[in-house]
């Protein structure tokens, strides 16, 4: 669980350069694009972790945000175990800065009990690699401290504290 005791403070990431890296998985785990219902499990990972106050309230979010556009549906990855059940996820988004489509890695959440065994870097392997065949790098990263371990992880990809915005 995140330790939200630790003060906010808006940070922000970013990766100028990725070289595309091997996405490997223990056996019977995959990565996907969206598929229907898929936002149920999005909606309760994002919850388990308090970043929404209701399920039903993260899925509005999810379905709002994401599903408009049916061609952006695939940057949408999930992580599954092996009776395809929905226990990560993370996104590869273009926000719009202006007039600007800015490429940024949204939500990256793997259920706590799957934690500690490369699927979260795995995960945000495989969207920096969407990133990189769209063309789309730099990619930014909006975070805050308490969760320092994804800091770390994206660290390790290649992002870099920015001073400014």
């Amino acid at each position: 669980m995140l330790d939200r005791n630790i003060p906010f403070y808006n940070t922000i990431l970013r990766c100028d350069s990725y070289t595309p890296a091997e996405v490997t998985l223990p056996d019977g785990f995959s990565i996907v694009p969206y598929r229907e219902g898929f936002e149920k499990g999005w909606a309760r990972l994002e919850c388990a972790i308090g970043d929404f106050d209701s399920e039903p309230e993260a899925e509005d979010y999810f379905v709002s945000t994401y599903l408009p556009d049916r061609e952006k549906r695939k940057n949408c990855l999930f992580l599954l175990d092996p009776e395809d059940r929905v226990i990560g996820s993370c996104i590869a988004w273009q926000d719009m800065r202006g007039d600007t489509p800015v490429s940024s890695l949204h939500w990256l959440v793997v259920d706590e009990a799957y934690q500690r065994r490369g699927l979260g870097k795995a995960l945000c392997l495989a969207v920096m690699d969407l990133f990189a065949k769209q063309n789309g790098i730099p990619v930014y990263i909006h975070t805050q401290p308490w969760s320092w371990k994804a800091i770390l992880l994206y660290i390790s990809v290649g992002f870099r504290l920015q001073r400014t915005d």
